[in-house]
């Protein structure tokens, strides 16, 4: 196999030979394969064109994974493959495609992609290096070239049922390492989410990335800054939200990368002189890959309150030494982080109504009047806010008992919950220690909300 350029995607005169692995020596089957990937694959190849599966899924089936997609890479442009299944709809300026839609999943195809003629293609866009639209087709030998990283350019053909290399995609997979196809910082300058990509990449599949795919993330991190806010926050879900949070977290860190989708935490982190945050931020991750594990739901909101409550806890202390009122401080605080954070990372707004209220309840877990205990276990977001004061408990001792205290107080029923609280003192507040023994009172104690009604589920 010849040794591909490193200038740009590699040169269009220099197209590798491919290493074709028969059927009887790797270990892809169609019963891996979804039905409606199956029925893209067959309808194509039955048309006439050349039908592979593509990328990811070719990857993770050689490594033994379970896809969660099934891409199709064909000759037949995006207008052929509509003409061709009437469940399918084409997508995107910047790359056509085409959706091929059964029920629930959605096949996307890809038209093999060529090297072309740069910015004097009229079907290409580049702008300082980025490719903003790049629909120039071309041979299934230009796609592979065309492709982010070596072990992503593995093509299963449909025809004969072999695996298609032609960059050393295989031997990347048996060495367990992460190779981008090109140069690496021309690469990274077409699109600079390639860069979390690996960090994803390496984390999810437990690989090494190498070292000339990593130099350029230092010089070049400052380029997803230019990323579209939304695509970043999908990026963030495949990595935080698909069950190797905590390993991903990790590689950003390696490599200086979390400081450019998160620059208040990485500075909160950086000013975490006993570990504290740190610590919280990965129980935290460590918690939402166990539920992915376990097949529960989780939910953004959660994770967002956790990764960036360093610089929004440091904020609200700021403004209240200045004289700002706690509640108002909070306030202000939360809107000033989410909405420097969404310049960075656009979180929708229905994640972000959650993502400060519960941060907004974290200093009421210090009132233990009647009154206020039962509003605020009734409070929609009292679970999530709950759970996320129980990962704060090594910040402090005090936040330790606050921890304990409100468990305790979830055992009992809302009589003996009532019973051991007294009204409104002096001071403000009430600290009594809850038990499991009901004090006697003269009046009947008005009814809360259970607890359990008062618990929905922090990530669902």
């Amino acid at each position: 196999m010849p040794r591909l350029s490193s200038d740009s995607t590699a040169s269009s005169d220099i197209l590798p030979d491919p290493r074709v692995i028969p059927r009887d020596r790797h270990d892809v089957s169609r019963k891996q394969i979804s039905r409606g990937a199956l029925r893209v694959l067959y309808g194509l190849k039955d048309a006439g064109f050349r039908a592979c599966l593509v990328g990811g899924a070719v990857r993770d089936l050689l490594l033994g994974r379970q896809p969660k997609d099934f891409d199709v890479a064909t000759d037949a442009t995006p207008e052929e493959v509509r003409k061709l299944f009437r469940n399918c709809r084409l997508i995107g300026r910047r790359f056509r495609l085409a959706h091929v839609i059964f029920g629930p999943e959605i096949v996307e195809v890809a038209t093999f992609r060529g090297t072309g003629n740069g910015e004097a293609d009229a079907d290409r866009h580049v702008v300082n290096g980025r490719i903003l639209r790049d629909n120039v087709w071309g041979t299934i030998e230009e796609d592979a070239l065309r492709r982010d990283f070596r072990v992503n350019a593995l093509y299963y053909d449909i025809a004969d049922f072999s695996v298609i290399d032609f960059v050393g995609g295989m031997e990347d997979l048996e060495q367990k390492h992460l190779r981008l196809i090109g140069d690496p910082a021309t690469r990274y300058r077409e699109d600079p989410v390639r860069m979390l990509r690996a960090a994803r990449l390496a984390a999810k599949l437990g690989f090494t990335i190498d070292s000339e795919a990593a130099a350029p993330f230092e010089p070049l991190g400052h380029l997803l800054a230019d990323a579209p806010p939304a695509r970043l926050f999908d990026e963030c879900q495949k990595m935080f939200l698909a069950g190797y949070g905590l390993a991903s977290f990790r590689t950003l860190v390696q490599y200086g990368l979390l400081e450019q989708l998160f620059p208040g935490t990485a500075q909160a982190l950086a000013n975490d002189e006993s570990g504290s945050l740190r610590a919280m931020i990965e129980r935290g991750l460590a918690g939402t890959d166990a539920r992915v594990a376990d097949g529960r739901p989780v939910t953004p909101a959660f994770l967002f309150a956790v990764l960036l409550w360093g610089e929004v806890a440091q904020l609200a202390a700021r403004l209240q030494a200045e004289g700002a009122a706690r509640s108002l401080a909070w306030q202000r605080a939360a809107h000033r982080v989410m909405a420097e954070q969404g310049r960075r990372v656009a979180i929708p707004r229905r994640f972000a109504y959650a993502i400060e209220e519960i941060w907004a309840l974290q200093p009421r877990f210090a009132e233990r009047t009647r009154k206020r205990v039962f509003r605020l276990m009734s409070h929609p977001r009292f679970r999530a806010a709950y759970d996320f004061l129980l990962m704060r408990a090594d910040e402090s001792a005090e936040l330790r008992e606050w921890g304990e205290w409100w468990t305790r107080a979830q055992e009992l029923s809302p009589d003996e919950l009532s019973a051991s609280l007294a009204p409104k003192t002096a001071g403000g507040g009430h600290t009594a220690a809850v038990t499991g023994k009901p004090k006697r009172r003269r009046r009947r104690a008005r009814r809360g909300p259970s607890p359990e009604s008062a618990r929905p589920n922090s990530q669902d």
